[in-house]
């Protein structure tokens, strides 16, 4: 599992553990999951999907915004 928080400027939008985030990316959306290699990318407009560990799926409208993900954790800023 890996843990997740996406915040914009306003609040904190999404905390908690997840097996796969989905991510709108500058080239083509992209996938983290646990144990992913250390990563830090700018985001587009578009959709994040989340699947949480008990199989729920969650989405976020996003019009861009920065991810750092590290191997167990997972820090998006967006402007929502």
């Amino acid at each position: 599992m890996i843990y997740l928080e996406i915040i914009s400027p306003e609040k904190l939008l999404y905390t908690g553990e997840i097996t796969i985030v989905k991510l709108p990316g500058m080239l083509g959306s992209f996938e983290i999951m646990d144990h992913h290699a250390p990563i830090i990318s700018t985001l587009t407009k578009g959709k994040i999907k989340i699947k949480d560990t008990h199989g729920l799926i969650t989405y976020f409208e996003i019009n861009g915004g920065l991810v750092e993900a590290s191997s167990s954790k997972i820090n998006v800023l967006v402007d929502k």
